[in-house]
């Protein structure tokens, strides 16, 4: 198993920055009031310096830097962003186990069969994104998913870490115990008053120690992932079922007359690959790129699905006029996507009626 972590670093405070140039000198915090009990869901890494991170109070990150900006978080704009990532992700490597919003698996055994493949994969897909969406990312390469989220946390921001066979232990064990995924604050603080506060001083515990500290197999598994041993495969079984079109034109367009087209073509093609799987679709969704690469996307759902071209197109110019009446001006790129896939089932009469 050959395995990328894959992070989005700062990833909802980068995408602010990209909104708004002007964030990118400040000290920016995105979370909830800071003269209430808002707390911080990210920074970016100028606010980081001043000690400030996830899950802190908003009114300690203000004491801490009382000339930070606080911004509400907007996550329908980051799923729009997320989207585009996970997108470009699977044109690359194609089979990936979305773990969060920001964060996610993917399988380069497929598509590299020796580590050194595996970091140009990884290489390939860091620049990629960046390129594309112009967010940054950090990767781990492993043999398991532990090692690689480890991993992934190392080089930030936009690095990438990989970790060959057979050095999983060594790499794992100089950092704090807190650091092994499936150790929440409990196990740690129970671990550290006993002494044992890294990874490697976990891997290390003999049986009849584990049982004392951890019981049954919480204790072997934590023990376990301290060794760099993790058997989970990716799951799957989240995955989202789509499929869409999209155009990146050689010049901004602004001609609505001429996106509608391109639409209408889009709509076309998705609606005969789904006639040719006896499928429909319930929802239309319709992806916006501007030329300072800002993603919009605007999404319509269904009572009952459909496969008819017209229906689609229809709707998915509704839905680029209405993007474009939020955020006027030319685009780079825009496409269509649908979802909600199922059978088509078609309803037949009894004979004789």
């Amino acid at each position: 198993m050959i395995v990328a972590h894959l992070d989005l670093d700062a990833f909802f405070a980068t995408v602010e920055e990209l909104e708004n140039p002007a964030y990118r000198t400040v000290p920016l915090i995105v979370g909830g009031d800071p003269h209430g009990r808002g707390v911080v869901a990210t920074a970016n890494y100028l606010a980081r310096s001043f000690g400030i991170h996830s899950a802190m109070s908003c009114a300690e990150a203000l004491r801490r830097c009382p000339h930070a900006v606080f911004v509400r978080p907007r996550h329908s704009l980051y799923r729009d962003y997320s989207r585009e990532v996970w997108t470009t992700v699977r044109e690359i490597v194609p089979t990936v186990e979305q773990a969060g919003i920001d964060e996610g698996y993917l399988d380069l055994k497929e598509v590299a069969p020796s580590f050194d493949d595996a970091r140009a994969v990884a290489e390939a897909v860091r620049a990629v994104v960046r390129a594309r969406t112009r967010l940054s990312c950090s990767l781990g390469v492993a043999t398991s998913k532990v090692v690689a989220k480890v991993a992934s946390d190392r080089r930030k921001p936009g690095g990438l870490t990989v970790v060959r066979p057979g050095r999983e232990a060594s790499f794992l064990a100089p950092f704090p115990i807190r650091l092994l995924p499936g150790v929440g604050p409990r196990a740690e603080e129970r671990l550290a008053a006993l002494g044992v506060k890294t990874i490697g001083a976990l891997a290390a515990l003999e049986d009849d120690e584990l049982r004392a500290l951890l019981r049954g197999k919480v204790g072997r598994e934590l023990r376990d992932r301290a060794r760099g041993i993790d058997p989970r495969r990716l799951d799957l079984s989240t995955e989202r079922i789509s499929i869409s079109n999209e155009e990146t034109f050689e010049q901004d367009v602004s001609d609505l007359e001429r996106l509608h087209d391109e639409l209408r073509r889009m709509a076309d093609r998705l609606a005969v690959h789904l006639q040719g799987r006896g499928q429909v679709a319930r929802t239309i969704t319709t992806k916006l790129r501007y030329p300072d690469f800002a993603i919009r996307t605007r999404s319509t759902s269904l009572d009952v699905g459909t496969d008819d071209a017209a229906r689609i197109g229809e709707l998915a110019c509704a839905l680029l006029d209405r993007a474009l009446r939020d955020r006027p001006g030319p685009l780079r790129l825009v496409g269509v996507g649908v979802s909600g896939l199922a059978e088509h089932l078609q309803l037949s009469l009894p004979s004789g009626v």
